[in-house]
């Protein structure tokens, strides 16, 4: 179904003045200072912040590929979903995956899981809260380092804090929560 426009109209943008921007369906179109006009798209996809710059009037770009990148990006989104195993797409957390994370590894007799549940309890949980567990990148994980460091913890605590992270990751991979690992750890030396 097309969207009805009554903002990011051809008059309204005619009429529009230097500096000045029309925001609708998650278009955005801007008069820059030189005359020329920008379009925008700022949409939310499965729970991801889309931004993009489509380009400038003088290079051709027109409402109508504004439109079509947000119908594309979508699409590529519900292609995602379809492709999926098992059911609908579901985004698990940081908190959600440690919690489920423990209750496995009991029931599978793991090992140190008491100060496993109090690393993840008292400083991993905090930092990540509710991240989703695909999306924690490398650079969150030196963020960490980072914080907990200027905590004074010492290496050996960040070291098996990061040890703990790294095997939620492994056995979440094993089964079958998340695709692939989603980040290199780098231990402190």
């Amino acid at each position: 179904m097309s969207l009805k426009f009554q903002k990011i109209t051809r008059t309204n943008i005619r009429k529009l003045h230097h500096g000045k921007k029309l925001q609708e369906h998650g278009i955005t179109f801007e008069r820059l200072i030189n005359g020329d006009g920008r379009y925008t798209v700022n949409i939310m996809v499965d729970g991801v912040r889309v931004h993009r710059v489509i380009g400038k009037e003088s290079e051709g770009v027109t409402r109508k590929q504004a439109e079509n990148f947000i119908e594309q990006t979508r699409t590529d989104a519900r292609k995602g979903r379809l492709n999926l195993p098992k059911g609908r797409k579901i985004v698990l957390g940081f908190r959600e995956a440690a919690k489920n994370y423990l209750t496995k590894l009991e029931k599978e007799g793991g090992k140190d899981i008491e100060k496993k549940r109090q690393r993840i309890e008292l400083h991993l949980s905090p930092f990540f809260k509710d991240k989703p567990l695909s999306s924690i990148t490398t650079f969150d994980l030196e963020r960490y380092k980072k914080y907990r460091k200027e905590e004074n913890a010492s290496n050996g605590t960040v070291n098996r804090e990061l040890a703990a992270i790294s095997h939620i990751f492994s056995k979440s991979v094993e089964w079958k929560w998340i695709n692939h690992r989603p980040a290199k750890i780098n231990r402190l030396n």
